[in-house]
């Protein structure tokens, strides 16, 4: 077993964290109190990115990306981790699904995408289908060649930059031994098609600037060149972009997690009371010990679930454990961080009260913390016949 990095991905680490100190932190402060990414910042971060050579580096060199295995691509999300996520969302990292692409849907999605000439939004929770996703009631029905489709879907990351998004949508009905469930069609969706609207979503206390937004599809006609995949086979087409989107979630909790523990280490050296700095108080120095050792232990899922992929090995109880872990490792690292700082943690003058709101969602989104303990036990009971 060989913990260390290989060079390359050293190098890798150290251009993304550096990118992320130098073009993402000084817009944060801004960001956080308006709610809003300037459009221009935005297409700056995006061609900055192009410049280094990241722009989609999670795709295969032969569609134009950079080719990352799964654990270097994971590393680059640790350290992009450590920014905003309403700046970090254009160093561009388009969904995985699309390499479901067919030929003449690559060279109006894919690769537009790979290129970074479009944006793409992945739309799937529903307000009454969360965690139940083939529950949804977005519906589609076949009219000779087109779809006609008639729902809403909600809480859409960052829709709002979106020129088309990944739709998932129910297109019939099967049984199953736990009842009717929906059979599911994924739909490639231009902004601007007839019935079809992008709204503003919620004000949310997590990731300001980084939007969730409302879509509507009214009586909207989507000829069949519009499926991804094949019909009703979307629900594998989901599972798939879950493997990548919850390891995603787990390495950005481990880098934010790194900076929020960089900034209470700091201030326990270097903060007096009673005569001496109060990380010598054991109050304080085991705080920092059971935060650093949450750190690592979190890293290490996240790193291994991501070798498993690289190596075709099964990975879904491993990608789980690491979502899990790591978020909930999230909340407790950035609770303690303010804890250390005292009130001066929750004044804006410091990221901590950001960290620690940023943070709550992490164990929602992409999976809540009790479907992936779901995915967890059914892993280990299902081979014992429970």
């Amino acid at each position: 077993m060989n913990f260390a990095l290989s060079e390359e991905q050293q190098m890798i680490v150290d251009t993304v964290r550096g990118f992320v100190e130098t073009e993402i932190y000084p817009h944060e402060n801004e960001v956080e109190r308006t709610g809003v990414v300037p459009r221009e910042l935005g297409q700056e971060i995006a061609r900055k990115c192009k410049e280094l050579g990241f722009f989609a580096c999670n795709f295969p060199e032969e569609v134009g990306g950079a080719g990352l295995d799964h654990l270097t691509f994971t590393l680059v999300e640790r350290e992009l981790g450590r920014g905003s996520m309403g700046l970090t969302v254009f160093f561009g990292r388009p969904s995985g699904i699309l390499m479901a692409c067919n030929d003449e849907q690559r060279e109006r999605y894919l690769l537009p995408a790979v290129r970074g000439d479009k944006f793409d939004a992945l739309a799937m929770t529903e307000p009454d289908a969360g965690s139940d996703v083939r529950g949804m009631k977005c519906f589609a029905k076949q009219d000779g060649d087109d779809w006609v489709v008639n729902g809403t879907k909600h809480f859409i990351s960052h829709a709002d930059i979106a020129d088309f998004v990944i739709v998932f949508i129910a297109t019939g009905e099967e049984e199953t031994p736990r009842g009717p469930k929906k059979k599911i069609t994924c739909f490639l969706v231009d902004r601007g098609t007839p019935g079809f609207e992008i709204r503003d979503g919620y004000n949310s206390v997590s990731h300001r600037g980084y939007k969730n937004c409302i879509l509507t599809f009214d009586d909207c006609r989507l000829p069949s060149s519009q499926v991804l995949g094949e019909v009703h086979k979307g629900f594998d087409l989901a599972n798939d972009w879950l493997y990548a989107t919850r390891l995603t979630v787990a390495a950005t909790s481990v880098g934010r997690a790194r900076r929020a523990f960089d900034y209470a280490l700091s201030y326990a050296a270097e903060r007096k009371q009673f005569g001496k700095p109060i990380g010598a108080n054991q109050g304080v120095s085991f705080k920092l010990a059971d935060m650093i050792t949450d750190i690592d232990a979190a890293d290490l899922l996240t790193l291994s679930a991501a070798w498993r992929l690289d190596q075709g090995l099964p990975s879904n109880r491993e990608i789980a454990s690491a979502k899990l872990f790591a978020t909930e490792m999230l909340a407790r690292v950035t609770d303690e961080a303010i804890q250390i700082f005292g009130g001066m943690g929750l004044m804006d003058d410091l990221p901590l009260a950001r960290f620690w709101r940023d943070a709550r969602v992490e164990r929602i989104w992409d999976g809540t913390s009790e479907i992936q303990r779901h995915i967890i036990s059914r892993d280990l009971l299902r081979p014992l016949g429970a």
